[in-house]
Parts: C-alpha cells; structure tokens; sequence
C-alpha cells in the first residue's frame, strides 16, 4: 500500500513541477514572439486536444509526469518561409537566453508563491534553539556547549530558530569546519563556543545525512512527551496486536519507558524482531506481543509499529520556547522571497563543495527516496506536502541552471557564446556538449540510484 501511496504522490509532484516548468517556457516564448507549435500537461497521445487561434495546441496527454513546450525549430523538420522569422533559431540571442531561463524562474517563483500563501495564512512558528543532551568527549563538549545553553548566534550571525541553527552549521562545517557560537547560559549570561573540526573527512562525514549533531555531540532540547499513542495505522503492526489511540505504554520487552522518545528508541533498536509491551487502558495494565516493522530512513534500518505520537497543540513546549509570528501580506511575501533567496544560495555552495569532494555524494536522493518523501509529507497533510513542493521546485530550478549542454543552463551558455562570436557553435561542437550533458547526467543519475538502494537495503 505504501509504495502505491508514494507513487501516487510523486507523480502529482513531478506532474505539477514540470508543468509549472514548461509553462514559464511557453508563457514568455509567446510574449517574446516565438511560434509555440504545442504545449502538453502530460505525454504521450492526447486524451484532449485544443487548437488556440493564433495556431498552437495545448493538449492533455494520459502520462501524468509533467509536460512539454514543443517551438518551432527548423533544425526539426521543414520551415514555412513565412514562419522563419519566428523559429527559435532565428530569434535573438537574449530572447532564447530569456525563454530558457523562463522555466527555472517560474520554479522558484513557484516556490516563493506557495511560502507566501502559507507564511500569510499561518504565519511563522519557531522552535528557539537551546542544547539538550551533549554528549562526552564530542567536539561540542570540548568547546564548552552546555545542557541548557540557546545558541544566539553563529559567526557572527544571529540565529533565532533550530532551522536556521541547521543551515548555519552545515555551511560552516562543509566550509572551513569552524562555527564560532554565542551562546546564553540558562542564568542568562552570555558565553562562547567553539566548534572546530579539523579533519576533513570528518568534516565531510558531518554533511551526511542525519550525522550533522551525532558528529558534533548534541542534540536540541526536546520537552519529555507522555508515551501515549496517537493515531494507530490501520494494518500496521500495532493495530495487528491490538493496541489503540490513548494506550500508555509502560514497558518495552520488560524496559521500564519513562517517555515517548524511550518507547521509540527501544523499539527502533530491533527492526524485524517481536516485542512484549506493556500498556495501560483505562487504568488497566495489558499486554501485547507486537511484531515491529522494518523500515529505512536515511539509509538505516530502524524498527517501526506505525503509530502517531498524541503531543498537546503546544507540543508540550514550555512557554517561551515556542515564537509564533503572523504576517502581513507584504511581510509574509518578503519573507518568502528572502527563505527562497537563503535556500537557493546554500543549495549552491553545497553543490559545489560536494563537486570538491567537500560534501557527501550520500545527499544526493533519487526517485525512490523523492517518491518516499512526497508519500509521508502527503500523510502529515497538506502544509508539510506544500512544503516538500517548495523544496523540489527550489531543487528543480537551481539544478537546471547548471552549465550542462542537455538542461536549461548548457544551453543558455550555447546561447552566450553565440552571442559574442556572432555566429552558431558549429554542429559538431554541439552534438559534442549534448553528448557529455548525457554522460553527466547518467553519472549524477546513477550515484542518486545508489543512494536509493543503498537506503532501501541498508
């Protein structure tokens, strides 16, 4: 059933992303003058056909994985002489830098749009960003972080949420492997931190997935929440040994669980296995023989019986520890460009520094692993799916802007060329740059593939 969940999911992402993509390179080709000969929300055969007046098409085709802009190009096929002046190749150089730059920029526009509704509907909740558990001998104990210290700022930057902490500190490590922190001890006063990490395979080991606070010895406070169960899945291994929403669990195969995070952490221990949980109901003590689940996350093999944790609307924050921001339209719009601007740039240098070898090749995801996110941010509803939307069009518009012949930024720089000198790359310069797009591609296709497998099977 999940894998039918995950693959429904995607597949509206990817239908939505790509069509917003191909949209902003038949919107501005139509405004600059280009003859658009078919635009497609889908491929394949049209199941609906619409021929506009001014002569294009615009189809509905059954393969519900994006669309397609189809231009009049004389490198296709023959060209009515009349028709010339409006092929793509007979249109100035920064017209068709314009219409291809058109499809990565409605990406992000997308994105920026979508953060704008959400921050305007439901402004801004940030979590402040105060250490809880920091682990002996960890680089963040050698520089002198505490339990109960909230970091105020990091190199010189200040930083108000656990989010930006994140950001922050993954740059600085990928970088130079130094973040000076501000930190204010729980009496208020303000102390310093710290964190350096000299090792450059260390360093790039931090960039792995989940290893970024296990590597540097802490973790964020998070309050103690009631071992009290949420919802239940239906079919999941709880609901098969009989457990329902407001059960307490009291014990994991004989282990006495104080919390939420003690119950998950004995049952993530042991994917595969068959466990003995105590629980209360009404007041009465029972017992279940649960068989837990085996499941990947990031690229490890943890136990799950598929339940919801039951938190309070607070989720059980102490008061303060929870900032809550509405915003204005204007505000909100603001802050949505300048979240996409951040988000855009740090893509960037982490792209770059994993080309260095500065950054794990582990971070690179491939359809398997997007399939799965699109599947659990859809089951957490509609605002975390909108949110995964926004991080995979960002993705998508950043990585067709690369300088690779066969996406949207190999053939901006066609373009540039062209300009200067005047006149087209020759045929065989081009074939040549298509070819090693290709090969590029394969290659970055190919290591995502891994990754996925390689999270699938541990």
């Amino acid at each position: 059933m999940n894998v039918v969940w995950y693959a429904l999911w995607f597949t509206v992402a990817v239908g939505v992303l790509v069509t917003v993509h191909e949209f902003g390179h038949f919107w501005v080709a139509r405004r600059l003058g280009f003859k658009v000969l078919r635009f497609s929300v889908g491929f394949g055969r049209p199941l609906w056909k619409y021929v506009a007046r001014e002569g294009h098409e615009y189809w509905i085709s059954p393969i519900p994985l994006g669309g397609y802009v189809k231009l009049l190009d004389e490198r296709e096929g023959p060209v009515d002489p009349q028709d010339l002046p409006r092929s793509f190749t007979r249109r100035p150089p920064w017209q068709r830098i314009l219409v291809l730059l058109a499809g990565p920029a409605f990406n992000i526009a997308f994105a920026v749009l979508v953060m704008w509704g959400m921050l305007w509907h439901s402004g801004v909740t940030e979590v402040r960003p105060v250490i809880g558990d920091v682990t002996a001998g960890s680089p963040a104990a050698a520089a002198g972080v505490r339990s109960g210290d909230e970091i105020r700022a990091i190199n010189g930057t200040a930083v108000a949420s656990e989010r930006q902490v994140v950001f922050d500190l993954l740059d600085a490590m990928s970088a130079r492997g130094v973040a000076d922190l501000t930190l204010r001890a729980t009496g208020g006063t303000l102390h310093d931190a710290r964190l350096s990490v000299t090792d450059p395979e260390q360093r790039r080991r931090l960039t792995e997935p989940s290893e970024l606070f296990h590597g540097l010895g802490f973790e964020f406070w998070t309050p103690p929440i009631p071992p009290v169960l949420g919802r239940v899945l239906p079919d999941g291994p709880a609901a098969h040994a009989g457990l329902m929403s407001g059960d307490e669990v009291v014990a994991v195969d004989g282990q006495p669980v104080k919390d939420w995070r003690d119950m998950v952490a004995l049952i993530s221990a042991q994917p595969g296995a068959r466990a003995a949980i105590d629980y209360r109901r009404g007041g009465e003590l029972r017992h279940a023989e649960v068989q837990i689940a085996s499941q990947d996350v990031d690229g490890k093999r943890i136990g799950r019986i598929q339940v919801e944790v039951k938190t309070p609307a607070d989720k059980g924050f102490p008061p303060g520890m929870l900032v809550h921001t509405d915003l204005s339209v204007g505000v909100a719009l603001v802050r949505a460009g300048s979240e996409a601007w951040s988000m855009s740039v740090l893509q960037a240098r982490l792209f770059w520094r994993m080309v260095l070898g500065r950054v794990s090749l582990k971070n690179l995801s491939g359809p398997l692993s997007i399939a799965q996110f699109a599947g659990e941010s859809a089951s957490a509803g509609a605002s975390a799916f909108l949110s995964f939307l926004v991080l995979i069009s960002l993705s998508l518009g950043f990585l067709n802007l690369l300088p690779i012949p066969i996406l949207d930024g190999g053939q901006i720089l066609f373009q540039l060329v062209e300009w200067l000198k005047g006149s087209p790359l020759s045929e065989r310069t081009q074939a040549f740059g298509q070819q090693v797009g290709i090969a590029l591609l394969i290659v970055l296709m190919g290591v995502a593939l891994y990754n996925d497998i390689a999270r699938q099977f541990g």
